[in-house]
């Protein structure tokens, strides 16, 4: 089924957005009360949660519009795990008892996929690594063989993990017969993993995009041989070819949100695509942010190592790229 390209295309509605919450995240991105600040004064977790959740009812362009100024800043590293991973798990499982709490600002939660977690009369015992969020969130959402639970997380050991990219904080979590509420079933994961690699994107040409900003007005303004380093034509050309990337990744992410949207069966398609081209365009732009910085790129003060360790991270984060490049080559039949 083709995508309307009105899908792709930002509204005035959207630009709206995108400068109030750039803002927002400017001012306020590194507050400690953040995200009850952004629940209280933008609503940003309830956008795309259907209104009689409590929700905006806004469609995933907006959400994707907040994630891209979140990935820009290196802030609300809940908005991943909380707003797109788990609700929408709980929305594809036919929750109605969770969302409202998402939506209003008062839960957060995350989910853990990936672990060895087994079920037994409505307990929960096994473990599962490298959960985001999983230190702090209110609601662990958690698959246990065919079936997904819902546990509180107190029940839980929990023990916050060392990693490369403290913005994204990541926990291990253990289950020791936790007490557990049955969801559904684990049929939903493979589309709420595509769902969060096309949220990953959104996140990661916010990253790209501050990376090629702040270098183009850096080497405009620093001098060497009595002009400005940026009209070297080796510059130049090292800065041209970040932009085709950084609009190939804007193009691949515009088409898997639009996917989304629309609920399309292309999901898995557009959301590989999505990871490999913003996981390179991620790479070569933190390599020229620090490179065409000079010494000052390697320096701990200049914030250029916080967006490699973002780009780093992300890498791996839902698949690498090769793992993305197997599916894509398996979705088309190759």
């Amino acid at each position: 089924m083709p995508i309307d390209p009105a899908w792709m295309t930002e509204t005035a509605e959207q630009r709206e957005l995108r400068a109030v919450t750039r803002d927002f995240f400017a001012a306020h991105g590194n507050d400690d009360g953040l995200w009850k600040r952004m629940a209280g004064e933008l609503g940003v977790q309830g956008l795309a949660i259907p209104e009689k959740h409590g929700g905006a009812g806004y469609s995933f362009p907006e959400l994707a519009v907040v994630l891209e100024e979140a990935g820009r800043a290196l802030c609300a590293g809940a908005l991943l795990p909380t707003v797109v991973l788990a609700a929408n798990t709980l929305r594809l499982c036919g929750d109605e008892q969770y969302l409202p709490g998402i939506a209003d600002g008062t839960l957060s939660a995350t989910v853990a996929f990936d672990g060895d977690v087994r079920e037994r009369d409505g307990t929960l015992s096994g473990s599962a690594d490298f959960v985001l969020g999983g230190a702090d969130a209110d609601l662990i959402l958690v698959r246990a063989g065919d079936r997904l639970f819902a546990c509180e997380p107190d029940a839980a050991t929990r023990t916050p993990l060392r990693v490369l990219d403290e913005t994204r904080p990541q926990a291990r979590l253990e289950f020791r017969d936790t007490p557990a509420t049955l969801l559904g079933s684990a049929d939903v994961v493979p589309r709420v993993l595509d769902i969060g690699r096309a949220a990953l994107a959104a996140e990661q040409l916010g990253g790209i995009g501050h990376a090629l900003e702040a270098t183009v007005s850096y080497v405009e303004q620093r001098r060497q041989f009595g002009r400005p380093i940026g009209s070297f034509q080796a510059v130049k050309h090292r800065l041209a070819a970040l932009l085709v990337e950084y609009e190939a990744a804007r193009s691949a992410t515009a088409y898997a949100i639009a996917c989304v949207a629309t609920e399309s069966p292309e999901l898995p398609v557009a959301a590989a695509a999505a990871a490999i081209v913003g996981t390179g365009a991620y790479r070569l732009a933190v390599a020229e942010y620090v490179q065409l910085h000079g010494g000052t790129g390697f320096t701990w003060e200049h914030p250029a190592h916080r967006y490699v360790r973002r780009a780093r991270a992300d890498e791996v984060l839902f698949g690498t790229p090769q793992n993305h490049s197997a599916r894509l080559a398996v979705a088309l039949g190759l």
